[in-house]
């Protein structure tokens, strides 16, 4: 009977023979390696460029939405309490005010002082809105009443 065992020198010439087939052009293999990695870095580029798009647009569309406020000197103005209490009121209101705008700034600062005081303070003008006394600004129409007959 014919054994079974492979000698070291035959298992050796396998091996070699099987890594040959493997590796058989070392040059288009590493050739298909670049052009892998590199369809990777496109992907990776592309999906960077949507995503900036996509929040660029987001960012348009939000900005949109942002009313500018301007105040001048002499606008009365409320100031938004910014204080944070245990236990607000319900109908407590978030404004205080209103206050008389000294000056106004570049950087979007403003200068305010009470009405009944003189110190005045800087605060962000982003926690400012106008305040109007009471005075309708507009046109009225005169109502028209149904009466019936």
């Amino acid at each position: 009977m014919a054994s079974l065992a492979i000698s070291p020198v035959e298992l050796e010439h396998r091996a070699l023979w099987a890594i040959k087939k493997i590796n058989f052009d070392f040059e288009s293999a590493g050739e298909k390696r670049w052009l892998d990695l590199h369809e990777l870095e496109e992907l990776r580029l592309d999906a960077c460029g949507c995503a900036s798009t996509y929040k660029a647009r987001s960012k348009e569309a939000n900005d949109k939405l942002i009313e500018k406020k301007e105040f001048c000197i002499g606008d009365k103005v409320l100031l938004y309490h910014s204080r944070m209490k245990l236990f607000p009121g319900k109908l407590m209101s978030k404004w205080s005010g209103p206050f008389l705008v000294k000056d106004v700034f570049a950087n979007g600062t403003v200068e305010i002082f009470p009405l009944d005081s003189s110190s005045s303070f800087k605060v962000n003008g982003h926690l400012l809105k106008k305040y109007f006394d009471g005075v309708f600004v507009g046109l009225i129409h005169k109502m028209i009443l149904f009466k019936p007959p």
